[in-house]
């Protein structure tokens, strides 16, 4: 690589002990750098120095002169997002360029800010970066050469280290280097992943999920998929639940979700029916034999009760009333039991057979515990009224919170609890439907991390999300957002050092992102590997131009649709 282009060329030596200074003029001669350093690399000098984002000076005709550079990394030395170094005795730092514009002065100058990334030592006989790390111990001088980074460097820079990691694309400009996830660190202070429709965010939770999998084949991963899109891309490594199968025994809401799914009533009234609610519940869970010789039974206790009890125990109650108290009350809380008794949509939930003390079973199947080599269950609530889909996410984060407060003391079995179109159930609004969902997974977003829940988040609309949740994330995983105001929320919850990559999320392509918190070293944009056809969400969108030419059998489609959609099957 011997580039002869700029003014810092090897073959003009004085040139590269001189940077051009914006009066025009010469610096002092720069004291010759070690011999192993590649003079061709130098790009300019730093002229302004702050805590986070500092400025440096760069010359145009070096940057030309190294654009057609076989390594990608040199090639784009000086860009917006490329990354580059400056030496400070003998330790490297690694900045990113964020922003650039001409020099008031023009005589090919160029002004670009910088984002410190980290630093690392070099090796005496190689002159190679090694030992990286996040932040910076002492910052350079105005004054300081600044060289662009070469792929070998950035090699050096991204490797992952022995820490347990996935590696799921290929660093961005490079063409061979592997951007990884440090599985621990990413699960261990919760994730998200953003990105607007069409970018392929689907495909890639399926592919960081699937990575995932293979490294820890005994995980106990639980994905809630409002679509039905995941079903296909785990067929081979998940259990598979949807209203068909999954049986989720209406005994294990709380008080709060029964209050969601059986008081219709708002305002002043609701109070009066949650009340009425609490005091019958009670005495229905205390009925089971389960409850004889516990002392301390609640209404949020989890014990089987019969709903034909429950209904029974109202009926009495309100038999009990004197004139003068409503009975109002009663008539609704038992009108809404006895409606969805009798809706079959509400069956995999509400059926008279779920009374038996499946509990252990039912946590055993949702949270894989033994994995049985599936480490992940999806759980596909399309077919779930949309009604109570909240109450069924709410119970089912609250068991696996619950589940993880309840063991310590067991040998841990940490729980990932993956949660796509996130905004569904913590919007930022704090009234209306939908208030236990919100409360339950804002709380595992707060705490979860101490007992061992980890929380993955999967959104197209962050600004949607509750005020906080994202910034609970500790790694952000943010491809292309085309509305501004999600690219502000993003920004708000970024990290400092990354605010320079931030800028190109708009520019993202689909299938790109930016990674940036706890589960990378540094913050990197990455090109994300194809996920074989069988491992695939079933999320590809339909092609107009192609389907609109087919034709035939509308009839019969039009006949077995409409059969499905009055059966309420599939």
């Amino acid at each position: 690589m011997d580039m002869h282009g700029g003014s810092f060329g090897a073959g003009d030596a004085t040139a590269a002990q001189h940077v051009r200074l914006a009066g025009g003029g010469t610096a002092a001669p720069i004291a010759p750098v070690q011999v192993h350093h590649r003079d061709d690399l130098l790009i300019g000098e730093v002229i302004d120095i702050a805590g986070s984002a500092s400025r440096i000076l760069l010359d145009a005709s070096a940057l030309h002169g190294l654009a057609t550079s076989n390594d990608p990394s040199v090639a784009m030395a000086g860009q917006v997002g490329a990354q580059v170094k400056v030496r400070v005795g003998n330790v490297w730092l690694l900045a990113s360029v964020r922003d650039q514009q001409l020099h008031e002065r023009g005589e090919g100058l160029i002004v670009a800010a910088i984002d410190f990334l980290g630093e690392g030592e070099e090796e005496k006989l190689t002159g190679r970066i090694h030992n990286f790390r996040r932040g910076v111990t002492r910052y350079p001088i105005p004054g300081s050469q600044v060289y662009a980074a070469t792929s070998a460097d950035l090699k050096q820079i991204y490797a992952a280290d022995e820490r347990a990691h996935v590696e799921i694309g290929t660093v961005y400009p490079t063409r061979d280097i592997r951007g990884s996830l440090y599985v621990d660190a990413m699960l261990g202070k919760h994730f998200a992943l953003l990105g607007s429709t069409g970018t392929g965010k689907s495909t890639s939770a399926a592919l960081i999920l699937h990575k995932i999998c293979e490294l820890a084949p005994q995980g106990h991963i639980v994905m809630i998929d409002p679509h039905g899109e995941y079903s296909a891309a785990f067929k081979g490594t998940g259990a598979l639940f949807d209203v068909d199968n999954l049986a989720m025994p209406y005994w294990l809401m709380n008080f709060e979700e029964h209050c969601e799914v059986f008081v219709t009533s708002e305002g002043r009234d609701r109070q009066g029916d949650c009340d009425v609610l609490a005091k019958c519940l009670l005495q229905a869970r205390l009925k089971n034999r389960l409850a004889e010789g516990m002392t301390k039974i609640t209404v949020d206790s989890p014990i089987p009760y019969l709903l034909s009890d429950l209904l029974n125990i109202l009926q009495n109650e309100m038999g009990k009333l004197d004139k003068a108290t409503s009975s109002a009350p009663f008539m609704r809380i038992k009108g809404k039991i006895e409606e969805m008794r009798a809706d079959p949509r509400y069956n995999f939930m509400f059926s008279g057979m779920l009374v038996a003390d499946t509990m252990a079973n039912f946590l055993g199947k949702i949270f894989r515990l033994p994995s049985d080599g599936r480490p992940i269950s999806i759980i596909d609530v399309s077919g779930v009224p949309s009604d109570i889909t909240g109450v069924v996410v709410a119970v089912l984060s609250r068991l696996t919170f619950d589940y993880a407060i309840w063991s310590r003391g067991e040998p841990q079995r940490p729980i990932l609890l993956v949660c796509e179109e996130a905004h569904r159930y913590i919007p930022s609004k704090d009234s209306g439907q939908g208030q236990a969902v919100r409360k339950i997974l804002e709380r595992i977003a707060k705490e979860g991390r101490k007992y061992g829940v980890s929380l993955g988040l999967i959104t197209q609309r962050p600004s949607d999300l509750a005020e906080g949740v994202l910034s609970q994330c500790g790694t952000i995983i943010s491809m292309r957002l085309n509305n501004e105001r999600d690219q502000h929320f993003v920004k708000a919850a970024m990290p400092e050092g990354a605010r320079g990559f931030i800028d190109s999320i708009p520019a993202l392509r689909n299938r790109e992102c930016i990674i940036c918190g706890e589960g990378v070293s540094i913050p990197i944009r990455v090109h994300l590997d194809t996920l074989e056809e069988d491992k695939r969400p079933a999320s590809s969108d339909p092609l107009f131009s192609q389907l609109w030419r087919e034709t035939g059998g509308e009839p019969e489609i039009l006949e077995r649709v409409v059969k499905r959609w009055r059966s309420q099957g599939r």
